[in-house]
């Protein structure tokens, strides 16, 4: 795992039961908010599904990621309706009402 994985990783298990984070907020907690495709990319491969909670990232409209590191689209929303998230539709999330703003203090 690299370094920037292993950045991601932690940033995403701050985001809490019932909020998404975007890739470009993922990317801008850990200091590279230019980086949102290669948040993408390490969360579709996260060797860690059953503990890093990658589930909870969308992309920039609330849409959920076709594979992430646990499974698809349906799985996501399972795990994400389990924690209270509620959907426009079968596959987007409110941003304003579910989007989680990391503070800076914490990363």
């Amino acid at each position: 795992m690299t370094k920037f994985e292993e950045k991601v990783y932690n940033v995403i298990s701050l985001i809490p039961k019932g909020k998404v984070a975007t890739y470009s907020d993922v990317a801008k907690a850990i200091g590279h908010p230019q980086a949102a495709r290669a948040v993408g990319n390490a969360l579709h491969k996260n060797p860690f599904a059953p503990v890093v909670p990658c589930h909870r990232v969308v992309n920039s409209n609330g849409y959920l990621a076709k594979n992430f590191g646990a499974g698809g689209i349906k799985e996501q929303q399972l795990r994400l309706q389990a924690e209270g998230v509620i959907f426009y539709n079968e596959s987007k999330v409110s941003l304003t009402k579910y989007q989680y703003h990391f503070p800076k203090e914490s990363i």
